[in-house]
């Protein structure tokens, strides 16, 4: 954390049961940063669940 700014890296993990019934299994590593507001509220001003990983989509 630097004065009102912070950064947040966080490693999560997500087991359900899809739609059709399959099993479902995610991971990864969230980085975000957030902002104190005047309020002394915290807010994501990015918030990328997914870290440094890359994704596999051509685009």
């Amino acid at each position: 954390m630097a004065d009102d700014i912070a950064l947040l890296i966080v490693d999560w993990t997500i087991d359900g049961q899809g739609p059709d019934g399959q099993h479902v299994h995610l991971e990864g590593t969230a980085t975000d940063v957030a902002r104190r507001g005047p309020d002394g509220r915290w807010r994501y001003v990015i918030d990328n669940p997914f870290g440094t990983e890359r994704s596999n989509d051509p685009q």
